[in-house]
């Protein structure tokens, strides 16, 4: 080769290295390998690593809908409804005409239940794709979300004759069918999708759902059997097949049966945590913990089961395990939605509901739509005593996943607590739909209905309860009071004492016993029972709480007292037993005794306010207004809108001469929250009399006078609007009445004067 050649070839190699060079650097190229390496992990079922190559693809290029959309069909895969939304959202923003996007983000907020956004991509598909068979099935679903069963049947029919030989189609047309309870069309349709596609499992446990809803059993399990035998490395069909068992009452068979499955799926994560989730999804907390326990010494990078793990340990109150399995989450990646979650509960379990509000505000901050989160933080607010932002926020959870069974039944606690007798039933409706095999959602439901005098349906419920559970001693205490609410005092004896042989340490069966023997007017009777009772179980506090209550009935208040002593001293944290303690303390005439059993209960249940509430009343009344004023303060530093605390901390400021202003818009907020309460009525008016504004503060004394006729109080400041008003003659008769009631009250020289000046 000559000298010339070899520059030439020199020259040539040159310019091909900086081809090949200027090609790797080139962004397209580049993002194009990024979205096909991608795709690959995706065909193989390796979202996460799909997730990974499609965000790089967008790292090299933002405006990339293609790898936007990639993204959020990976983010589908895995769960991930937060993530798919935005990725499903940027993708349409960057390419309008990107259909496949519109339907997929219709399809999710249909899931989300957010009809009203999804029906804007569906008129649009529908313009655009009038002949996509899938454009029908999602406006299907949209109809059927929405209960409008007619309009979603017509749009599956159209989908079946755009497409005939879709099973999947006529898998939607059977459901809705069976929602429109039309059970021979739907039993055709689930047969013709079982026909089109003979080994889709889907198909065929479909088709064994619609038998077990019939209560066809033996076909159910059927059809159970033969998708199980078609997806043979599938667990998933098992847990049908598992699920009739349960059904039938079956809970031995169907234990058997998935510790077989845990058998055959050793390496598969759903198979062998089947048994595990089976355990938690019955409320058999030991033992789903200890199968967990095994579960995560079997298969420790399992990041699922840690998971799992830490839950049970949480609701076991293991707190300390929980959290050093939880740390090791958090610190290996503090983004970790799960981990952060678990560190909020984790938070409430230890009482510190401040924090937890902060970090499951943090987790809600990245992901605002995610259910869990919103249930923790309906507890966290809950701890606080912010019923208000709780109850928003388990109705955040219920509407983001309706099958939260956790946020129902917190939903059933405010129900109960407001006396809402169709919300509870509603709820308890819920309940049992997710958990058929659970009894609780039976004897909510019994609640309702004994509420709303419907005993019939009540005592269907409560045996309904008792066919899950036979020997739940809940059951029997509903049951005792059904019999109570129709005056069946024998049967109602009967009920409450079958329920305390099966739980003799049941506050709530005594409690019933108890209520049978009062309501014959048996008090010694009920009195003898408890003591002897006593001697058996000497350690429950609850029981000496009773005796105290019965004693104070029959006006023995030293016996009274010496229970509520011992019931406090054997749960110091019994906040009840101190309450009462230190009201028959006050009652006895020992104020300074009680003022110490209230200082004491505040030091040993910080978070607690009525004891802050109770010494602050006492400090009150000894025009105490430092003290009082202190006391008033701690109670709402736990909690914000505590209504009597502030309508209290109002008075205290306005005697001790404080901001007027600030005290008068504690009152207001203490009024709006306490409408009908003739204390707020009277501190609000003694604001406006404060503020000079004698014609409203009048109107709020006459307010609480009419409510409260007796109290020397409210009628010593109605005196004083009136004489301040010029109303001499009204001003007399007051102060007329305040002495009468007390003629030692301590204003009646200031209120004689004021009538005095009215005169002139």
């Amino acid at each position: 080769m000559t000298k010339g050649s070899r520059v030439r070839y020199a020259l040539m190699a040159v310019c091909l290295l900086s081809l090949l060079t200027g090609c790797s650097h080139d962004p397209n190229v580049r993002k194009q390998k990024y979205l096909e390496s991608g795709q690959r992990f995706f065909d193989k079922g390796q979202y996460r690593e799909a997730e990974i190559q499609f965000e790089n693809a967008i790292q090299v290029d933002s405006r990339f809908a293609e790898a936007h959309y990639k993204l959020a069909l990976a983010a589908l895969k895995l769960q991930q409804w937060s993530i798919a939304y935005q990725e499903l959202s940027t993708a349409i923003q960057f390419q309008p005409d990107l259909y496949s996007a519109h339907l997929d983000l219709a399809n999710l907020l249909i899931l989300g239940r957010q009809f009203n956004e999804a029906k804007g991509h569906l008129d649009l598909l529908a313009e655009k794709q009038p002949s996509n068979p899938d454009v029908y099935i999602a406006r299907a679903n949209y109809y059927s979300g929405t209960n409008n069963t007619t309009a979603a049947l017509a749009d599956m029919q159209q989908a079946l004759q755009l497409d005939p030989s879709r099973s999947d189609s006529y898998l939607n047309l059977a459901m809705l069918q069976m929602h429109g309870q039309q059970w021979d069309a739907a039993e055709a349709g689930f047969k013709k999708a079982v026909e089109l596609s003979p080994k889709s499992s889907t198909a065929l446990v479909s088709m064994g759902n619609f038998y077990q809803t019939r209560g066809r059993f033996p076909e159910a399990e059927q059809w159970f059997r033969r998708a199980i035998a078609a997806a043979a490395d599938d667990p998933t069909p098992r847990l049908s097949l598992a699920g009739l068992y349960m059904a039938e009452n079956k809970f031995g068979q169907a234990e058997d049966f998935l510790r077989q499955s845990k058998k055959d799926f050793p390496d598969n994560s759903v198979g062998y945590r089947m048994l595990g989730d089976f355990y938690y999804s019955n409320n058999q907390l030991d033992q789903a913990t200890t199968e967990y326990a095994t579960l995560y010494q079997e298969h420790p990078k399992d990041m699922l089961v840690k998971k799992n793990y830490i839950q049970l340990l949480i609701l076991k109150d293991r707190i300390d395990d929980a959290r050093k399995l939880d740390d090791e989450i958090v610190k290996a990646k503090p983004d970790d939605t799960e981990g952060q979650i678990y560190k909020g509960e984790i938070e409430i379990r230890s009482g510190k509901a401040g924090d937890a509000v902060n970090t499951l505000q943090a987790v809600l901050k990245n992901d605002p739509d995610n259910a869990v989160a919103h249930y923790q933080q309906g507890l966290a607010f809950d701890q606080l005593g912010n019923t208000s932002r709780a109850e928003a926020e388990w109705r955040e959870a219920v509407r983001l996943r309706p099958e939260n069974v956790d946020a129902h039944r917190a939903l059933a606690g405010v129900a109960i607590h407001r006396s809402d007798a169709s919300g509870l039933a509603q709820e308890a409706e819920q309940i049992i739909a997710i958990q058929p095999a659970a009894p609780d959602g039976y004897l909510l439901r019994a609640v309702a209905d004994i509420d709303r005098k419907d005993y019939a349906s009540a005592d269907d419920y409560i045996h309904r309860s008792l066919e899950k559970e036979s020997k739940n001693p809940d059951a029997y205490v509903q049951l005792g009071n059904l019999r109570m609410a129709q005056n069946k005092l024998a049967e109602a004896q009967n009920a409450y004492q079958q329920a305390l042989d099966l739980n003799p340490n049941s506050t709530e069966a005594m409690g019933g016993v108890l209520n049978v023997d009062q309501a014959q007017k048996q008090l010694d009777r009920a009195i003898g029972r408890l003591k002897t009772h006593l001697s058996k179980y000497p350690q429950n506090a609850g029981f000496h709480i009773m005796l105290g209550d019965l004693l104070d009935q029959k006006k023995d208040l030293a016996g009274a007292e010496a229970e509520y002593k011992q019931a406090s001293d054997l749960d110091k944290n019994n906040s009840q037993a101190l309450e009462k303690l230190g009201s028959v303390q006050g009652e006895r005439g020992n104020a300074d005794q009680a003022l110490q059993t209230y200082l004491d209960g505040s030091k040993n249940n910080p978070k607690v306010i009525d004891f802050y509430l109770l010494a602050g009343s006492i400090y009150q009344n000894r025009q105490d207004w430092d003290h009082a004023k202190q006391q008033y303060q701690k109670a709402l530093e736990i909690q914000a809108e505590n209504a009597v605390a502030s309508n209290n901390l109002a008075y205290v400021m306005l005697q001790q001469g404080g901001n007027v202003d600030v005290a008068f818009a504690m009152a207001q907020t203490a009024r709006r929250q306490l409408p009908d309460n003739p204390n707020s009525a009277d501190t609000l008016g003694w604001a406006f009399y404060h503020k000079h504004v004698y014609t409203s503060a009048i109107n709020l004394f006459k307010e609480a006078v009419q409510k409260d006729p007796s109290n020397p109080l409210y009628n010593f400041h109605l005196g004083l609007a009136y004489a301040k008003s010029g109303q001499a003659a009204l001003a007399r008769q007051q102060l007329d009445r305040v002495v009468r009631i007390k003629p030692n009250f301590s204003g009646l020289d200031e209120l004689r004067q004021a009538v005095a000046e009215a005169k002139g």
